[in-house]
């Protein structure tokens, strides 16, 4: 049995479709490129059949993705698995059908109203219709954990005559435990006749935080596929961290006497990509990627760090593409400073884009003494999402307060070389200002129903960062914004937000929709 692991990233299709992570075309485009820098080998980029968007995200990342395999996933049906194909053909020989079947009681009987007989003729019947058009089948036992062994080990030997070249075991709910997980799969390899003859897969839920424990006990029994997402995310409380489970492979070599092809220096940008695209950042104790996960506090630790790193270091920062120490830039920083933490930071700018930035950079150095990665990092995505943000750009907010301390806000924005400014009160100056926002772009009816901030980085002087989700006729967007001043950032968030409802409402329409 070969000792490499074949890492199967999800982020796309399975962490996409948790709240509040989605991200448009252009973006999974660029965070599929940045997988392939990663090293993974599957990208699942999403489910064609689910909707228009996800059918040309996922034919997008086919045509231009060129490294790793490109998955799309279908149900057990025709109709889906002919949709997948559609997607993902372009490809070529690097195209993947993922399709599946759920098999534990609860949903053969509640959910399916099936015999097991019949699941098991469907599973076979999917796998078959999908070798029609591709030898690289991959078939999952949805909800295996909660499965009877010998129920799975008869559908996955169905599924292997078929002609499967990939099962997957999933533990689709975060139900099991790494003991009881790992002697599932032990038993499909003692069981299953023709086992040999495929590629064992796990694909583990974080519900009882046991995702990457019990992917770990999968693969020391055998098998040979991990499917996982960056930082984790994923339906409810995710999926197994890629980043986790990489790491855990380099570190332990003694336990884990495997190997991946993932470049793990590229981790830390790959973490950081995904957040700046969804603008929900990872917990600070988050293991690898958190900020806190190189942090010395404590006197006795630092003592021994500044001795001897691995003292209480298991790994290096620079390991998983931590930068080190960083360059301090201010206002005072040159062209050449800015562009060697750019590429320190793992991006290429170049041409306008580059002025642009540079110009944004020398901006926000005026505004405070220090600009950190962070700010960075918030500046490139700005420039990377100018092209979304188009019609209504930010002008110039203000708030005043009466004598008895009600707010009234004056709002500036500027579209199509218009200028268009509103005041109006409202229960808060937030308030007051959105309230203003929505009568200046027609979007009345448009609800805010999420909305938060976070400070980038540390300081009195630290760029808020607010993020916004609006939704109007059961469509949402999501508008981002920075700036020192909390309450300018969230007003330009809004105001992006709306564009990313024109944006979607453009796209629509050229599609006929």
């Amino acid at each position: 049995m070969s000792d490499k692991i074949i890492i199967f990233d999800t982020t796309l299709r399975d962490g996409e479709q948790s709240p509040g992570f989605s991200m448009n075309l252009k973006e999974k485009l660029e965070f599929a490129h940045q997988l392939e820098r990663l090293g993974v080998n599957v990208i699942e980029a999403g489910f064609p059949i689910s909707s228009i968007g996800d059918f040309e995200a996922v034919e997008a990342v086919a045509k231009e993705i060129k490294g790793p395999q490109i998955c799309g996933l279908a149900r057990a049906m025709e109709r889906d698995i002919d949709r997948c194909w559609e997607a993902v053909k372009h490809a070529g020989d690097r195209a993947r059908i993922h399709t599946f079947i759920a098999t534990s009681p609860v949903h053969v009987e509640k959910k399916l109203k099936k015999t097991r007989k019949e699941v098991r003729d469907i599973a076979v019947k999917a796998v078959k219709r999908a070798r029609q058009y591709t030898a690289n089948v991959e078939f999952s036992t949805e909800d295996a954990a909660r499965t009877e062994k010998e129920y799975i080990c008869e559908v996955v030997e169905a599924a292997i005559d078929a002609g499967a070249s990939t099962v997957n075991i999933p533990d689709t709910v975060g139900y099991s435990n790494p003991w009881e997980y790992g002697d599932l799969i032990a038993c499909i390899f003692e069981k299953v006749p023709n086992i040999q003859d495929t590629i064992v897969s796990v694909h583990c839920h974080n519900d009882l935080g046991l995702a990457v424990p019990n992917s770990l006990a999968a693969v020391r029994n055998g098998a040979r596929q991990v499917e996982c997402t960056i930082n984790g995310i994923g339906e409810r409380a995710g999926n197994a961290s890629l980043e986790e489970f990489v790491m855990n492979v380099a570190v332990r070599k003694d336990f884990f006497p495997y190997h991946t092809d993932i470049r793990t220096e590229q981790i830390y940008p790959t973490s950081r990509m995904l957040t700046r695209f969804t603008g929900i950042s990872v917990q600070p104790n988050k293991a690898i990627v958190g900020a806190n996960a190189f942090a010395h506090e404590a006197g006795i630790h630092q003592d021994g760090v500044l001795k001897e790193r691995t003292t209480y270091e298991i790994m290096s920062p620079k390991s998983v593409g931590w930068a080190g120490d960083s360059m301090v830039l201010g206002k005072h920083s040159g062209r050449h400073a800015f562009v060697t933490r750019l590429q320190e930071l793992g991006f290429q700018m170049e041409g306008e884009e580059l002025e642009k930035a540079f110009a944004a950079f020398k901006d926000l150095a005026d505004l405070k003494k220090t600009v950190f990665d962070e700010d960075i990092i918030v500046i490139v995505d700005e420039q990377a999402r100018a092209e979304d943000y188009g019609k209504y750009k930010f002008g110039e907010l203000k708030i005043s307060y009466d004598e008895d301390n009600r707010p009234t806000a004056k709002v500036r924005i500027h579209s199509n070389g218009d200028t268009l400014e509103e005041s109006g009160t409202g229960d808060g100056a937030l308030d007051a200002a959105f309230s203003i926002i929505k009568k200046l772009t027609g979007m009345e009816e448009a609800t805010l129903v999420d909305y938060h901030v976070n400070a980038v980085t540390v300081g009195t002087d630290a760029q808020g960062s607010a993020n916004v989700i609006l939704e109007k006729d059961g469509r949402r967007a999501v508008g981002r914004g920075a700036h020192t001043d909390v309450l300018k950032a969230s007003v330009i968030a809004f105001i992006n937000a709306v564009n990313g409802f024109i944006s979607k409402e453009a796209s629509e329409k050229a599609r006929g929709v």
